[in-house]
């Protein structure tokens, strides 16, 4: 009874937004983080939690350190887009999506075909000079994994353009986001615990009654969601736009 009326939601609808967390790209076999299985939880070789470094002071403290857990938890270079990217990317196509807002930094969703995503936590593929700004693509940063990356134009340290803990968030990004969920006549949350300030409150913009939340575990919205639907993101989706 959900699936048939979201989909004439859908139907019926020119501004739909999507916003997701790591959940949406599980099953391109990306870990997430809060899970039973899930970056948090599953440990690593590395002497210092994931919350610690991946934080700005790790980063800035121990670069070396940093640039290991990095390139080893962060990146993944042979994931593919799956199902949910896909039909998002399509239903971008259809003019009816009108933004994705993710908390990943994978690109999928570009990958995919989306155009209009809003990357709250920004993306590997981009990374830049702290000293003069010059911008560098993913293979600089992961071509030596021996080394810290470093301007071949002035010798700064090359970071990822990634939102770390102790970082805030561009605030240019964060306010089209807002005002994207603000708009929306159906909102599509999936794969996302819905803990993690200020991306998880931009739900709370939403003032509309069509609010679509898919993922595998409660969250703090689940009480204000019109429909709460447990099951794989790419299942579901592919289901309300078939």
């Amino acid at each position: 009874m959900a699936v048939e009326e979201i989909k004439s939601w859908i139907a019926d609808s020119r501004n739909i937004v999507f916003f997701g967390g790591a959940g949406t790209s599980t099953e391109s076999q990306i870990p997430d983080f809060r899970s039973a299985t899930g970056l948090y939880q599953t440990g690593s070789k590395h002497a210092f939690p994931p919350e610690v470094m991946l934080s700005r002071s790790f980063f800035m403290e121990r670069t070396a350190e940093f640039f290991d857990f990095y390139r080893a938890c962060m990146v993944h270079r042979g994931a593919k887009p799956n199902t949910a990217h896909e039909v998002l990317a399509q239903l971008e196509q259809t003019g009816k999506l009108r933004a994705v807002v993710t908390q990943n930094i994978d690109g999928l969703h570009q990958m995919a075909g989306s155009e209009h995503v809003l990357e709250l936590h920004g993306s590997v593929h981009r990374n830049y000079c702290m000293g003069c700004g010059k911008f560098f693509d993913l293979d600089h940063v992961t071509s030596d994994e021996t080394m810290v990356p470093r301007c071949d134009a002035c010798g700064g340290i090359v970071k990822p353009d990634v939102v770390l803990y102790e970082e805030s968030l561009d605030w240019d990004i964060l306010s089209k986001a807002r005002k994207h969920i603000a708009e929306a006549d159906v909102l599509i949350v999936g794969g996302t615990s819905l803990t993690v300030n200020p991306a998880a409150a931009l739900v709370g913009e939403y003032g509309g009654d069509k609010l679509i939340l898919i993922n595998q575990s409660s969250t703090p919205y689940d009480s204000r969601a019109t429909h709460v639907i447990r099951d794989s993101i790419g299942k579901v989706l592919k289901a309300l736009v078939s």
